[in-house]
């Protein structure tokens, strides 16, 4: 969620109901500064008041990461548009070139992107496979195009594609 406190955006990170003991309960909130990426921790009473920031979705196709920035273009009027790594957060490490993202405005400008649920990456590098294993509780590192390290079963090899969870960067199948 994107909230707007006085001129700045923020997106919410965490959020926990606290009550100590005979006090009034007050939720603690985790947020993300969206222009600058400072963190901050805010405590809401009931009486608080937020302005939730309506965005609006694009469908956009990735293009390149020069630098810091990760440029998208849009497949209809064919304008490109940048986003920077601070804003994307962990969401590079499941985007590859020419894949086709939801990338959320608020007003003209790009504040960050929804990734489909599933994303299949290749294997670049993981220990050599185990003749005749299958899927048990071993697991061994993999690299992924992406730069991603994720844990896999013993059977996944390196020039395998899999599929990968973005929510939670955990190992689905083999795509």
């Amino acid at each position: 969620m994107l909230i707007k406190v006085e001129q700045d955006l923020f997106r919410v990170l965490e959020v926990s109901h606290v009550t100590p003991g005979n006090l009034r309960g007050f939720v603690r909130v985790k947020l993300r500064n969206i222009r600058n990426g400072a963190m901050s921790d805010q405590k809401l009473r009931s009486d608080d008041t937020l302005d939730r920031a309506s965005l609006e979705e694009r469908e956009m196709q990735y293009l390149y990461q020069d630098g810091d920035d990760f440029y998208f273009m849009d497949t209809t009027s064919f304008e490109q548009t940048h986003i920077t790594r601070e804003a994307l957060g962990d969401s590079v490490n499941y985007m590859k070139p020419e894949m086709m993202i939801q990338v959320e405005f608020y007003g003209e400008e790009p504040v960050g992107i929804e990734l489909p649920p599933q994303v299949d990456l290749k294997v670049v590098d993981t220990a050599p496979g185990i003749k005749g294993a299958t899927a048990s509780n071993q697991v061994k590192p993999a690299t992924l195009e992406t730069g991603l390290v994720v844990s896999v079963p013993p059977f996944v090899n390196p020039g395998d594609t899999i599929k990968i969870n973005t929510e939670t960067g955990e190992y689905l199948s083999r795509a």
